[in-house]
């Protein structure tokens, strides 16, 4: 049986830098220290400044899905890579 796979999808644009997403899941998100907004760490830049993509496993779902229900802007989606399903 293979991991399945999840994309996150964050749209920086929409960050207002509560810092939630950091909180709930710290080996993945950081606030910048430049401009106070939220940082996916080892995201790939998909838009110029705007959004940002990241492939995660099975056993990091839980504690990302923690971070994008904390979101208050609702801009960090996470999408099942197998069946296209978008989760939040």
């Amino acid at each position: 049986m293979t991991d399945k796979r999840y994309r996150v999808v964050f749209d920086r644009e929409g960050c207002i830098g509560a810092g939630m997403c950091a909180l709930a899941n710290p080996e993945h998100w950081e606030l910048s220290k430049e401009d106070g907004l939220s940082v996916l760490k080892g995201a790939v830049e998909i838009e110029k400044d705007l959004v940002y993509e990241k492939e995660i496993g099975e056993e990091e779902l839980q504690k990302m899905l923690a971070a994008a229900q904390g979101c208050p802007m609702n801009v960090i989606h996470i999408i099942d890579l197998s069946t296209g399903e978008r989760l939040i």
